[in-house]
């Protein structure tokens, strides 16, 4: 069963330390307005009123041309991580659509996995990318604006 996971819990707070983002800036200090504000830790929306980090993300490890960089929010207050779990998160239910790709073991795409899925669609859409046995995640992107949301394991 494909599950859902948040960034790291060490990642996160180094970023909430100030460490350099994927562009080697400091993250940003923002509030959060509420809806459309996606912690990538906890994967729920930041609240209203709330201090949030803005900052660049690499959910790669290496840097090569399949490396996809995108902006993310935080909550600026730690938070307890997200995910782990095979149903939607709440990240992934404000959106009519997301962008998915699937990516190998050597983190490239692999070609015919990617496309826009509306939400209600987007589990089955996941479920059959990883009946390629050369997909080892699938990446959940923003449609509209290219933010990493999440990636999501075979289990």
């Amino acid at each position: 069963m494909p599950r859902f996971h948040a960034i790291p819990t060490h990642e996160a707070k180094a970023f909430r330390a100030g460490h350099q983002d994927a562009f080697g800036n400091p993250p940003e200090r923002k509030i959060s307005t509420g809806g459309g504000s996606p912690c990538r830790h906890c994967l729920r929306n930041v609240p209203a009123g709330a201090e949030m980090l803005v900052l660049a993300y690499k959910p790669f490890v290496g840097r090569h041309p399949y490396a996809e960089v995108g902006p993310i929010f935080l909550c600026a207050d730690a938070c307890e991580r997200g995910g782990g779990e095979d149903t939607l998160p709440e990240v992934l239910t404000t959106s009519p659509d997301y962008l998915i790709k699937g990516y190998s073991e050597d983190e490239r795409i692999v070609y015919g996995t990617g496309s826009v899925v509306p939400t209600k669609a987007l589990q089955d859409r996941i479920a059959a990318i990883f009946a390629d046995p050369a997909v080892r995640e699938v990446h959940v992107r923003s449609a509209r604006n290219n933010c990493y949301q999440t990636r999501v394991t075979r289990d």
